[in-house]
């Protein structure tokens, strides 16, 4: 614990205002997370905006120009039935970040609450937790996921339920980790001696405790869940006709790389540029919040 030089005393904790200043200056120190932030927020911008500089929607069909490389007509070009490329990828980008977030906000909740849980009860339900987890982290989870977003035509909101039922556990069980120690914590102690009800001692103790973790977890959890629609949906798993994402443009092109590579080039240009920027945000935001880190301890020299 910090002391004052003079007195000897404890020094008084740093208030969250402070705290906060103190995490974003570390965090702008890092050029390659304010790099991902700007690439991010125009990524953002382009799929809630994009749309708006065209008149046509990834709907309409132009059986005048099937297939047609970009040109002043159609930005981006044409697929083969006649698709405009641009508003294609300005839908399947929006489709892909709802997913993404909604998918890595609803797996952060659910593993802190159940990883948070196992810990402080201890006991069975630690074990039961962490067999449960244990069993699923062996499960191919990426058949059942097939399977079963196939099964439902591809709903893009089953997705997010079925990516968020097989998505946790690693993080539950990272979290699990951690909430092993905080259970000791003299707060927590005193919360139970003053008869704080134990679901009110996870939500305003352990959990808020958890914060620079979750936060971490979140942002790469996004990274990992464009990997996982793209993937179900280049495969024709996930996000079925007519609904576009990026998965979907990927596969459509992945065909015509040499007869027409406008069509695989685009939507694969924006998930690498998603996926980069959000690698390097977790990067930054893991850097800032961790006293021990480089940047946390050296200043942020790169």
């Amino acid at each position: 614990m910090a002391t004052d030089t003079e007195t000897g005393a404890p020094a008084p904790a740093p208030s969250a205002h402070r705290l906060g200043r103190l995490y974003l200056r570390r965090f702008l120190r890092n050029r390659l997370a304010v790099a991902g932030v700007a690439i991010f927020v125009l990524l953002v911008l382009f799929s809630a905006l994009g749309g708006l500089l065209t008149p046509y929607t990834y709907a309409d069909t132009d059986f005048a120009a099937l297939t047609q490389p970009p040109g002043a007509t159609h930005w981006f070009g044409t697929n083969q039935g006649g698709n405009d490329v641009y508003a294609s990828a300005v839908h399947g980008l929006q489709r892909s970040l709802v997913i993404a977030v909604s998918v890595s906000v609803l797996t952060v909740v659910v593993a802190a609450v159940i990883g948070s849980g196992a810990a402080y009860f201890g006991g069975r339900i630690e074990r039961v937790t962490l067999a449960v987890i244990h069993f699923l982290l062996v499960v191919p989870s990426f058949l059942i996921l097939a399977l079963v977003s196939h099964r439902l035509a591809g709903d893009w909101r089953v997705l997010i339920v079925v990516l968020t039922v097989f998505g946790w556990m690693s993080t539950a069980r990272v979290i699990w980790s951690v909430s092993t120690s905080l259970r000791e914590r003299d707060y927590v102690t005193a919360a139970e001696f003053m008869g704080v009800s134990a679901p009110r001692i996870i939500l305003r103790h352990l959990i808020p405790n958890l914060g620079s973790l979750l936060i971490v977890n979140l942002t790469l959890g996004v990274v990992a869940t464009v990997l996982s629609e793209t993937a179900l949906s280049f495969l024709g798993f996930g996000v079925q006709t007519p609904d576009v994402s990026l998965g979907t443009m990927l596969a459509d092109g992945a065909g015509t790389v040499t007869s027409a590579p406008w069509l695989f080039a685009f939507p694969a240009g924006l998930v690498v540029l998603l996926t980069v920027s959000m690698t390097f945000i977790g990067d930054g935001l893991r850097d800032a919040l961790d006293p021990t880190s480089v940047t946390g301890a050296a200043g942020g020299r790169r």
